[in-house]
């Protein structure tokens, strides 16, 4: 009975962002699978042949126009970066589909000032603010609002410098961030609200272009070309932690997952991540949260060494969101995970 039920629900998601391990993950927990494409964009998903059915679009904005299509065929969408960067947070509220996760918290992670109202909350350690480019005295880093990949974020040391590469960008709504210097560490989040129970899923770093490519250049002729750095997100590279370092992150997400139960009702469901700079000291600072899947938990597909310690192997976050859905099919609290 268990598996009729399980399998009148089908897993849908926007073919972009992390859709192979999503549409992966579920069809190893059973469930029937949906792409949604854009035209000439559907290869991936054929050729890896993690989509039972590809639904295609002009673009991923006319997600609506599909609506009664998707609740004939008892889907649920799982959201990534996507739906943040082609969405407002009002379709995303409006639509009228199952949906994975709690739809309200997303605004916490668009809006960078709410975003770091809820890190705030959450007791973390963040860097500094500057409200005004006239303010700056330091190193800083300008990231624009929305889930853009890293794309047109640029460093600046002096107001001058802010307002030159300012000129070149189109975004406009932006916030000013102390640079702090360490090693990037993004974490990989998951909670359980059937089982009040925070897991590490994975960590990672990104691979950005052409910031990681700078390196190699000679810092005379960085000057001599006039290298500007570019923070846009070509990959990721799988990281494992200093293991003395793991009660410290189980806290912090903890604190982030308790946080955002006052912010909204029933707070966080399923996957999150942080985005952390460590200093030599081994401080955390907390830059950014992203409050759904994250593209860096890609290399894990099959799964990681955190999710072989917990699941003994083949557990992706993608196929983690799969198996919170089962359960909670089966345990008759579905309204515990789709909000």
């Amino acid at each position: 009975m268990e598996g009729k039920v399980k399998m009148s629900y089908k897993i849908a998601t926007l073919g972009s962002h992390s859709a192979l391990q999503i549409l992966k993950g579920a069809k190893d927990e059973g469930f029937e699978t949906i792409a949604i494409c854009e035209k000439g964009r559907e290869k991936p998903y054929k050729s890896f042949r993690v989509a039972d059915e590809i639904i295609t679009l002009n673009n991923f904005s006319e997600l609506t126009k599909i609506e009664s299509k998707l609740r004939e065929k008892n889907a649920i969408l799982i959201p990534h970066g996507t739906y943040t960067g082609v969405m407002s947070q009002e379709a995303i509220e409006r639509l009228k589909v199952a949906y994975f996760g709690n739809r309200k918290i997303l605004k916490w992670e668009y809006d960078r000032t709410l975003q770091r109202d809820w890190l705030k909350k959450a007791g973390l350690t963040l860097p500094k603010i500057f409200k005004k480019p006239e303010d700056i005295d330091r190193p800083v880093i300008i990231k624009f609002f929305g889930a853009r990949g890293g794309k047109g974020f640029f460093l600046a040391k002096t107001t001058e410098e802010f307002y030159r590469k300012l000129k070149a960008k189109e975004a406009k709504k932006y916030i000013i961030q102390e640079y702090v210097i360490g090693a990037p560490i993004y974490i990989h989040y998951f909670y359980s609200p059937i089982t009040d129970e925070l897991e590490i899923m994975s960590f990672d770093k990104r691979y950005e272009s052409n910031v990681d490519s700078i390196g190699r250049i000679a810092a005379k002729d960085q000057l001599d070309m006039g290298l500007d750095t570019s923070y846009n997100i070509t990959g990721n590279v799988p990281i494992v932690v200093r293991e003395s370092l793991l009660p410290e992150i189980f806290e912090m997400g903890e604190s982030v997952v308790k946080a955002s139960k006052k912010l909204e009702k029933q707070g966080m469901v399923g996957p999150f991540s942080l985005e952390t700079v460590i200093t030599p000291d081994l401080k955390f600072y907390v830059f950014e949260i992203s409050a759904r899947i994250v593209a860096g938990t890609n290399f894990f597909i099959n799964s990681s060494p955190y999710a072989d310690l917990r699941y003994n192997g083949q557990m992706s976050t993608g196929r983690r969101i799969a198996r919170e859905i089962k359960i909670a099919i089966e345990k008759n609290k579905l309204g515990e995970v789709l909000i």
